[in-house]
């Protein structure tokens, strides 16, 4: 749920798309990257949408209904074919991830802690996100076989796994700060790897797991501190100022890669492993103009990728970085919608 920024809160309503095919779209005149652009989804909000390894099918976050029901998780083939349900119904779904060669599905739901929907957040904080009740699951791809792989009653959520397929990386608030953690892929063997008082989430690894990206917002001065503990205090964050890091798969020689101010956020490492794909609002900060950029790793070479008006986000290479995966308010028929869309990607 919470690898999200501003617009995406508008994730709790809306319904995931009953198309059975893609349906091609125009790139704008200066999105020089893209090419053959196909919507995938085509109503309600549909976000945090990953590959599988195979490159051929995607697990996403969408919401069953317009009337009741908050997000659940779905798979779709690329080509916008054979979409369904791989959840149980029950309680708000997120943070969906493929592994062990696409045999097991991730993702956090509250359904342990209610089968509702968790109540929306107290707005006298402004906007904040709520860190809810989250648990780990596993499952196979058509959902059966449920096993829960975190117990704590905390927030655990935002989890990708190694490309070898050995650790799942995830957030989690089970030492009182939001921090970032690893655990093998029963749950087992867990380690705390970031360690600073902020928000640390939305972890990924490069693509040959000797190093990890993720988005951080740290208090700067005692009132951002006295702020930050007590939203914290109240299971809340607020996340308008995020910056990107990235440092070693066990959390050392972290360094900062961003400095634009704003919400950056939702990185994603290409699989050459020197660059990386982004979300952000900072060319119009405290807005809902999110657009994709590019940057190396050493946080050289900025470049903008997307010039849609209003939410483009959660962007994803597929595994031989001939397509690029995201999600969009592009194209929408209803203010706040946000489909899924794929294109050819051009170097």
């Amino acid at each position: 749920m919470n690898r999200r920024l501003p617009v995406v809160a508008l994730l709790a309503v809306g319904c995931a798309a009953k198309q059975d095919q893609a349906v091609s779209i125009p790139p704008g005149a200066d999105e020089v990257h893209l090419r053959n652009i196909r919507q995938l989804t085509f109503s309600g909000t549909n976000a945090e949408a990953y590959f599988s390894a195979s490159g051929t099918q995607i697990i996403f976050q969408g919401k069953p209904e317009v009337e009741r029901g908050c997000d659940q998780e779905f798979v779709i083939n690329t080509d916008g074919t054979g979409l369904r349900r791989v959840s149980n119904g029950q309680g708000r779904t997120t943070c969906g991830y493929f592994y062990d060669h696409d045999r097991r599905i991730l993702y956090s739901s509250t359904f342990a802690h209610d089968t509702t929907c968790p109540p929306e957040v107290d707005k006298s904080f402004g906007y904040v996100w709520p860190l809810s009740h989250l648990e780990i699951y596993t499952a196979r791809p058509d959902g059966s076989d449920l096993q829960q792989l975190t117990n704590n009653g905390a927030y655990n959520a935002e989890s990708t796994v190694s490309p070898d397929g050995s650790r799942i990386i995830f957030t989690s608030t089970r030492d009182g700060d939001i921090e970032i953690y690893t655990m093998a892929t029963d749950g087992s063997d867990v380690r705390r790897i970031t360690h600073r008082v902020g928000y640390d989430g939305g972890a990924f690894f490069s693509p040959d797991g000797t190093r990890i990206v993720w988005r951080a917002a740290y208090p700067v001065t005692a009132a951002d501190t006295a702020d930050y503990l007590r939203l914290l205090g109240n299971r809340l964050v607020r996340p308008a100022k995020v910056e990107l890091w990235i440092a070693n798969a066990d959390g050392s020689d972290p360094h900062q890669i961003t400095h634009l101010g704003g919400a950056n956020f939702a990185p994603f490492f290409h699989p050459d492993g020197n660059r990386i794909i982004f979300s952000s609002n900072y060319l119009e900060p405290h807005s809902g103009q999110f657009d994709l950029f590019l940057i190396n790793r050493d946080g050289t070479g900025l470049e903008r990728i997307t010039s849609a008006t209003g939410f483009d986000s959660f962007p994803m290479w597929s595994p031989d970085g001939k397509k690029l995966l995201w999600a969009s308010e592009r194209n929408g028929k209803t203010p706040g919608e946000i489909n899924l869309f794929i294109a050819d990607w051009v170097q």
